[in-house]
């Protein structure tokens, strides 16, 4: 019977633990990851369509375990001691985290949950995000994890279509009205369920690299949230896709909230990795990140140009010691090449930018030695395993030459299985020979590298958040002071776009206001889509068609 683990909290300054650098570590966790990446015998490993073949499978199987839980199980026994998680104050090494998933996964089964179901979280990013999802893993479930940023009308779509077995409420979170949470379970009660016997081996159930991990949440064209759904082998092709972010003992700086998907599918290559995970203060400040980097000794930060450039401009950037960073990557707006420069002039590192989206998972990467301008006007070249083809936006399976801008489509062993219990929408995305359409328009050049220059459809992204401009219209058109509305995506230095509403008042005399606006919509949708600027206007003008112009808006807005 595994011993409790120790308290959650502690009392005392903790100091950073030392990177374990033995060799003995290393080669081992570099064996690993070879094995996933290469296959069994050091065979290239191929999915050539999203069902996992039995090739696969059985790589998992050789190279070592098959499920993620399993594969936490053998990250604690080979280094038990290292830290897997630093919170502020709090940090939780791989024994306890190990013992803890045992914990909560004994406690789901006694409360009923059975291999399929799904448990959802509704938790900030913390150690205990970690231990439950890990714990749910363990039992079978399926995690559902919601972005606390999302509204109201918003997690309840994810509930209904989810119906969980158990939510986990974090402190300042609540279940919205009108929807079957199932069991709740808030979090000031989960300390003794961490610490709860584990259950024997043969009374937890058998997982296979092709049962479902989790859902990961985002919004559709329409603002309805689509949930993509993972498995452990999907998870397992992103680790041998990560590439250069990811060298074995790193100690990561995770700037996205954990129910972001670049947290909730990276699981695998955390535990195959031995990473410790050090979570940026909340609120995001650049002197909060420039202290973790410093006393934590981070090897690998990420972050939007935003977050870089206020880190870049901070006075405590000339006596921040950065000789740990190994490497940076940036992303989720558009980067300029000398944002690119001073970054690695000034942190002393590499600078890579990614393409990577909630259902293709990486698909794209720039590499260590890749010049400035490579770096900040594309996202690389095709990650291993990664098919990638500029095809029509008109006619659908025609692919285009090189240099000519189309849709974006991929095919890898990393991308999502589809949307939750929705074939029919999947199917309006991937289509019968296993291509992902990404909706996203770009070209690639005669250097194999990938541009991206815009969206199929009107979605931009706001400080890497995508917003959709039917969802933030319709919501304003409510407004009792508006009458039509229109929203789209307009240029901003810092955030990399930004939107703008173009509305028709119901009393001219009376016009609503921005800060109304975003106050009436922060009340329904998430903060971020709110718009940041407004023109109101006699008419929205319309196209021959009698659409909307939003070409025509966005002239107006960039003037």
């Amino acid at each position: 019977m595994p011993a409790a683990p120790p308290p959650m909290t502690s009392t005392s300054v903790r100091r950073s633990a030392p990177r374990d650098t033995s060799a003995a570590s290393r080669n081992i966790e570099r064996g690993y990851l070879r094995g996933i990446r290469d296959g069994p015998r050091g065979r290239p490993v191929t999915w050539p369509c999203p069902t996992v073949t039995d090739r696969v499978v059985g790589s998992l199987a050789v190279t070592g375990p098959r499920h993620t839980a399993a594969l936490l199980r053998r990250a604690a026994r080979t280094h038990p001691d290292r830290q897997a998680y630093v919170h502020g104050e709090k940090d939780a090494t791989y024994a306890w985290l190990d013992r803890a998933a045992d914990g909560f996964a004994a406690t789901l089964i006694g409360l009923g949950v059975a291999k399929g179901d799904v448990v959802c979280l509704l938790l900030p990013s913390s150690i205990k995000f970690a231990a439950c999802y890990l714990g749910a893993l363990r039992a079978g479930a399926i995690t559902s994890a919601l972005n606390l940023r999302l509204g109201a009308a918003e997690q309840a779509s994810v509930f209904r279509r989810t119906r969980p077995k158990v939510t986990v409420v974090g402190d300042g979170a609540r279940v919205p009205d009108g929807v079957d949470p199932g069991r709740v379970v808030p979090v000031t009660d989960l300390g003794p369920m961490l610490k709860a016997a584990a259950l024997a081996e043969d009374r937890l159930p058998a997982i296979g690299p092709d049962d479902p991990a989790c859902v990961v949440w985002t919004s559709g064209t329409t603002g309805e949230p689509k949930g993509a759904v993972y498995d452990h082998a999907r998870m397992a092709a992103i680790s041998a896709n990560i590439g250069q972010l990811t060298e074995p003992g790193d100690r990561r700086l995770v700037v996205l909230p954990f129910a972001h998907v670049g947290y909730m599918t990276r699981m695998w290559d955390e535990l195959a990795s031995g990473t410790t995970i050090v979570l940026a203060g909340e609120p995001w400040s650049a002197a909060e990140t420039l202290r973790i980097i410093r006393d934590e000794r981070i090897t690998m930060g990420t972050g939007v140009p935003t977050q870089w450039e206020l880190v870049l401009a901070h006075p405590d950037l000339a006596i921040t010691d950065f000789s740990a960073l190994r490497v940076c990557g940036i992303g989720g707006a558009a980067v300029s090449p000398d944002l690119v420069r001073r970054m690695r002039e000034t942190l002393g590192c590499p600078v890579l930018t990614r393409y990577t989206s909630t259902e293709a998972g990486v698909t794209t990467s720039t590499t260590v030695g890749d010049p400035d301008e490579i770096v900040a006007n594309t996202v690389g070249r095709p990650a291993p395993e990664v098919e990638l083809r500029i095809v029509s936006p008109d006619v659908r399976g025609v692919e285009l030459p090189r240099s000519r801008t189309g849709e974006i489509v991929c095919r890898s062993p990393a991308m999502m299985r589809g949307y939750w219990r929705d074939p029919e929408l999947t199917a309006t995305v991937i289509d019968a020979d296993g291509w992902l359409h990404t909706g996203d328009l770009g070209w690639v050049g005669d250097d194999g590298n990938l541009r991206i220059v815009g969206r199929l459809r009107e979605m931009y992204s706001r400080g890497g958040y995508n917003v959709y401009p039917a969802e933030v219209e319709a919501v304003l058109a409510d407004h009792p002071a508006v009458t039509q509305a229109a929203v789209v995506g307009l240029a901003d230095p810092v955030l990399g776009e930004i939107g703008g509403a173009f509305v028709v008042a119901a009393d001219p005399a009376t016009p609503p206001t921005l800060e109304e606006l975003r106050a009436w919509c922060r009340e329904r949708i998430a903060d971020y889509k709110a718009p940041d600027r407004l023109s109101v206007m006699e008419v929205l003008p319309v196209t021959a068609m009698h659409k909307v112009d939003k070409q025509a808006l966005q002239g107006m807005g960039a003037d």
